[in-house]
């Protein structure tokens, strides 16, 4: 159905294409991207990205994250985008291990959930042994793809005025 592909410069329209939906939508916030909402130039971001990936070329402000585009095999379509976070900061301590999100036009079709479990694969191969994910608890949908994927929930936070829940996977 769908493959986690690492970025790089032959996806640029269709990860561009990507973003635009997102906008065209109203979402200025493209969550598990590393940034591809806020970075004008994609070929900027792929190298932000690239560097991110390798724990000698982290940027100090980052951890070593992994993202991947989510590819429909069947038409080779950025689905979705989705990032796997090594490490938690201080900061990421209640954001959690990884982010996602899946395109409008093809939202409520299971994709988060498969992108989720093929991340728990590449979670497990990187030696992580649980992940942490957080999400607003008006997020009704990302909450089903989370517990889908055996995710309980741990405990709750706010951030900027809305409640968030983290909760946990073990791998």
């Amino acid at each position: 159905m769908i493959k986690l592909i690492r970025p790089s410069l032959e996806w640029k329209e269709k990860a561009l294409d990507y973003r635009q939906e997102h906008f065209d939508f109203g979402e200025k916030i493209i969550n598990g991207s590393e940034l591809l909402d806020k970075t004008e130039q994609y070929e900027v971001w792929l190298k932000s990205v690239t560097a991110n990936a390798d724990e000698k070329t982290v940027s100090k402000d980052w951890v070593a994250t992994d993202t991947f585009f989510a590819v429909r095999e069947t038409d080779c379509k950025i689905i979705g985008i989705i990032d796997l976070r090594h490490t938690l900061n201080d900061f990421l301590k209640d954001f959690g291990n990884c982010g996602y999100s899946v395109r409008p036009s093809e939202r409520n079709k299971g994709y988060a959930t498969e992108m989720l479990n093929q991340l728990k694969i590449v979670a497990k191969e990187a030696n992580l042994d649980k992940l942490h994910l957080s999400v607003e608890r008006s997020n009704d949908v990302s909450i089903k793809t989370i517990k889908k994927n055996g995710g309980i929930y741990l405990r709750s936070f706010e951030y900027e005025g809305e409640p968030a829940d983290v909760y946990e996977i073990i791998l």
